[in-house]
């Protein structure tokens, strides 16, 4: 199972970008292994406000329609991960309030890999990034 961040959709949906053929062609090797891919509520979010914020409001739908369509599904955050994450975020600097929400949902879910081009996520054990070709 792997988690997949927003970055992922962004980069394929988005502007032209070193990233862009990478991501397209991650999520294809997964769909071509049949690997059951996740993410969150929180990395909709994610979306939607980095969207907003850029003023891309044009982008918001083809984007999450992306996501959504290469996800098995997409896990609520619940009380118990937003406290996890408050203690992640003491332990691991270099994570984010938001990453370490991601982190705090793979645990529950017992999903051991993120595909990302975050490199933050390397600072945290037990997860594997998927992120190069």
């Amino acid at each position: 199972m792997i988690f997949i961040d927003s970055n992922i959709p962004m980069y394929i949906v988005g502007a032209p970008h070193p990233h862009k053929t990478d991501a397209q062609m991650l999520v294809e090797r997964c769909v071509a292994a049949g690997e059951r891919m996740v993410t969150s509520a929180e990395v909709l979010q994610e979306i939607l406000h980095r969207l907003v914020t850029i003023d891309r409001r044009d982008a918001i739908v083809p984007t999450v329609k992306a996501l959504l369509g290469m996800v098995d599904e997409v896990f609520p955050i619940e009380k118990s991960d937003a406290l996890r994450a408050s203690e992640i975020v003491r332990e691991a600097p270099r994570l984010s309030a938001r990453d370490a929400l991601h982190v705090a949902v793979m645990e529950r879910h017992r999903v051991p890999r993120i595909m990302s081009f975050d490199a933050d996520f390397d600072s945290w054990p037990d997860i594997t990034r998927i992120h190069s070709v």
